[in-house]
């Protein structure tokens, strides 16, 4: 099978592919550094909202590293599927000097300033979740720091000092020094807007959420995939981060609004 790209733009390293991708992932024969998912939860009677079988198994010949957003019974409905290919970045990504497992947490929520609250016995739902999952030894995946300004002023060459600690859960902590810069460690919880009423997508991202996620497992001028595109998001900020980025969407309805969108975009001026 032979596939051309719906719109492409050559010089940034963009692509947009109209079908489905479980067809055009195996055409296109390629190896990214990230994938980004965001599939349908299955939550809805909606037409659109149908969960692409197989697609976790899928994804893995091409990245060994993925994150993709869900809902907690999204990941729960489907999560053998996810399991048989994928290790979740909670899971045991290696061992201490005394032979004791250690868990990794990369994983991430995004809130939301509102979201859907279609019944009033429970909480209303303001969050997603965004969660990382790899292929291969923990160490060989691509890692950046994500960091965000903390308002506090730098220490310079004095540093600051980490609090001693002794709790059971993490065991016996160090004090360390460091350089203070004016930034801290991005927190897990991340608060953006969503895109109601600007979006082109039902379901579309901000950029605001899925740029942390790119920075942190993609190295720089690498290749990202997005092969359940909707708005094409991915590739907006891929293009803006000068990133690579290939995504794949079934319906041409949000194929012909993202190249609008993409052919629109102005890159910063650096």
């Amino acid at each position: 099978m032979t596939v051309t790209p719906y719109w492409q733009d050559e010089d940034a390293g963009l692509a947009i592919y109209l079908g489905d991708m479980r067809e055009i992932l195996p055409a296109l024969g390629l190896q990214a550094d990230l994938l980004v998912c965001d599939p349908p939860y299955a939550e809805t009677s909606l037409a659109w909202d149908r969960w692409p079988d197989g697609w976790p198994t899928l994804a893995a010949t091409v990245a060994n590293s993925m994150w993709c957003f869900g809902s907690q019974r999204m990941f729960f409905d489907h999560l053998d599927e996810f399991r048989a290919d994928w290790t979740l970045s909670q899971d045991v990504i290696g061992h201490d000097e005394h032979g004791a497992p250690i868990y990794g947490d990369v994983n991430v929520v995004w809130e939301k300033q509102n979201g859907s609250g279609f019944a009033r016995d429970r909480f209303k739902r303001v969050h997603e979740h965004a969660l990382f999952w790899y292929r291969g030894p923990w160490d060989e995946q691509h890692r950046a720091v994500p960091k965000e300004k903390s308002g506090r002023r730098s220490g310079g060459d004095k540093g600051f000092k980490a609090r001693a600690s002794s709790r059971d859960h993490l065991g016996k902590i160090t004090p360390q020094m460091w350089t203070g810069d004016g930034t801290r460690l991005m927190r897990s919880v991340i608060k953006v807007r969503n895109m109601h009423g600007r979006s082109i997508n039902e379901t579309e991202k901000p950029l605001g959420i899925v740029e942390p996620l790119l920075h942190y497992a993609c190295p720089p001028g690498g290749l990202v995939v997005d092969p359940m595109a909707g708005s094409c998001v991915v590739l907006e900020a891929a293009r803006l981060m000068g990133l690579r980025a290939i995504a794949i969407e079934k319906r041409e309805s949000q194929c012909e609004a993202a190249a609008r969108r993409l052919s629109a975009l102005t890159l910063p001026v650096a």
